[in-house]
């Protein structure tokens, strides 16, 4: 029966060594999927939450102007009424971005609004949505829409 005589090298690698390496590929691997999102359910709230920025920028120049602001949604993005043309922006960032229905959201001048909300979808999957909201007193945010 051969045995290996001292010093020489072997062939092969041992199970504990091939299991320290499928572990290790298992746990890249699982890296990888959790670090990767849907790309348009990030686009939509990507959306979203500059909506949210937009939203309170236009509230806050109310505020400090005394001119009411209103939001409206447009065919292909939406329009800020009541702040100087070429102010804020009137456009979605990507073409699958749409409002559901017809939003007009009143941003001021009180320090104090009514509740409202916006439902934000997606075009390419309508079971994609998003909701901005606010109680009026808060600041709009980004919530999950009810199935």
């Amino acid at each position: 029966m051969p045995t290996s005589a001292a010093g020489s090298s072997h062939r092969g690698f041992t199970l504990l060594e091939l299991l320290v390496v499928i572990s290790i590929i298992a746990i890249a691997s699982a890296g990888v999927a959790f670090a990767m999102r849907d790309a348009r359910g990030a686009e939509l709230e990507r959306e979203a939450q500059r909506l949210g920025a937009l939203l309170e920028a236009a509230r806050a120049q109310s505020r400090s102007s005394g001119v009411p602001v209103r939001w409206r949604s447009t065919e292909g993005g939406f329009r800020f009424e009541g702040v100087p043309p070429k102010t804020l922006p009137e456009n979605w960032l990507g073409t699958d971005t749409a409002v559901q229905g017809t939003a007009v959201l009143v941003l001021g001048p009180e320090p104090i609004i009514g509740r409202q909300s916006v439902v934000l979808g997606s075009i390419s999957d309508p079971s994609r949505t998003l909701r901005l909201a606010t109680d009026g007193l808060r600041p709009f945010s980004v919530q999950a829409q009810e199935p």
